[in-house]
């Protein structure tokens, strides 16, 4: 997938105002327009400059699309980088052009979420025919650890939230908040902070704030629902002869015992030591076989003792010729 710049796109530079984006888009409408528009390429160029403005009319999807920007170019090719999103809260208005058309895959590994217009997982809120709105529902992603998790308690989570000055230019605002994280809450899954959403008018109350949750990347577990995964190097000797190894799980220290012959990517289960629920998920420990270095010439004669002893063995049995 490539980079799209959508600046270049609408021909106006990253510092330009919402107006300044308003009259590049009104200007490049009318020219590439289906309907009136005598250039060959006209119908793909509408949609090119449509969904630039679809992306950078909206002070949200503007800000995010700006995090990773400035460090891309145009044709690059473009991957997201793991998290770019956390910490971005949005309203989920899904404001845009209007135009009825499919965005590209760029677009929608981008806003997906944001440009369906969604306010949350409650949707729009307040009775039919009030004079005056309710508050909407904003959204945020937010990363914790996966030990937060286990543990649960309070934490504070950092936000940012994009505005436009009197001035049409875009900036950011920060908010922090104390959430309470509850114990065994997974990936996916949404808090809810009542009345910190949008604002409400008149009488009518504010609205709510969703968030997300994601693990931060830990370097030993990944979590996949309420089950948590550790890969755990073991000695040869370990693997064929058994041990009984300490392993950490991220609410301490456990024994494990490894059945003796035992070969990379066994898995072995330790019953509820996943993730805390009811009933609370597993750790599963899969095994890898972890080699000393042949670097001295004792332990280059004990490899060769072993060629020697297991001259039977083919490691590569199972594959065809």
């Amino acid at each position: 997938m490539e980079f799209k710049d959508y600046y270049a796109t609408l021909g106006v530079e990253r510092t330009a105002t919402q107006e300044d984006i308003k009259r590049a888009y009104r200007k490049l409408a009318r020219k590439y327009h289906p309907d009136v528009s005598k250039e060959p390429d006209a119908e793909a160029r509408f949609k090119e400059v449509a969904e630039a403005y679809d992306a950078l009319n909206d002070a949200e999807k503007r800000a995010a699309y700006d995090e990773i920007g400035n460090r891309y170019r145009k044709g690059q090719e473009f991957t997201p980088p793991p998290g770019w999103d956390s910490g971005f809260e949005f309203s989920g208005r899904g404001a845009g052009g209007g135009q009825d058309f499919d965005r590209s895959d760029f677009f929608e590994t981008l806003f997906g979420r944001q440009a369906a217009g969604a306010r949350g997982p409650r949707g729009p809120r307040g009775p039919r025919g009030a004079e005056h709105p309710a508050g909407s529902d904003h959204h945020a992603k937010v990363r914790i650890d996966l030990q937060d998790s286990y543990r649960g308690g309070h934490r504070t989570i950092s936000l940012r939230v994009p505005e436009v000055d009197a001035q049409g230019r875009l900036s950011m605002k920060d908010r922090q908040l104390q959430v309470n994280i509850p114990r065994g809450i997974r990936e996916g899954q949404h808090l809810r902070l009542s009345g910190q959403g949008g604002p409400g008018y008149g009488n009518v109350p504010p609205g709510d704030l969703y968030l997300e949750i994601e693990f931060a990347p830990h370097p030993y577990f990944r979590a996949d629902g309420r089950d948590v995964y550790l890969e755990l190097p073991v000695a040869p000797w370990e693997a064929a002869l058994g041990a009984s190894i300490t392993v950490p799980t991220p609410d301490g220290s456990v024994q494990l015992q490894v059945p003796p012959d035992s070969s990379a990517g066994r898995k072995l289960r330790l019953r509820g030591k996943g993730l805390p629920s009811d009933p609370p998920g597993d750790l599963y420990v899969v095994l890898s076989i972890a080699l000393p270095a042949a670097d001295t010439a004792p332990a280059q004669e004990i490899y060769r003792e072993m060629a020697r002893t297991f001259s039977g063995f083919d490691p590569r049995r199972f594959l065809e010729a």
